[in-house]
């Protein structure tokens, strides 16, 4: 197992690694201060959450009710 992490490309893996993170705390931030989405608030969660960069994709597009 370790020796698979140190095989590793980092510097191609580490900036999906950001970019997931951050949308992913964009869409939950969004989300908690939203008063109306499309659906219920913790299913959108699950997909945001699960889903991996298109999950929080998929909620800035659609999940959101005003933009």
């Amino acid at each position: 197992m370790l020796d698979a992490l140190q095989a590793l490309n980092w510097q191609i893996i580490a900036p999906f690694l950001i970019i997931q993170i951050i949308l992913m705390i964009i869409a939950l931030v969004d989300l908690w201060k939203a008063d109306k989405v499309n659906g219920p608030k913790w299913m959108w969660a699950l997909i945001i959450v699960i889903i991996n960069i298109v999950g929080p994709v998929v909620y800035l597009i659609i999940g959101r009710r005003e933009f």
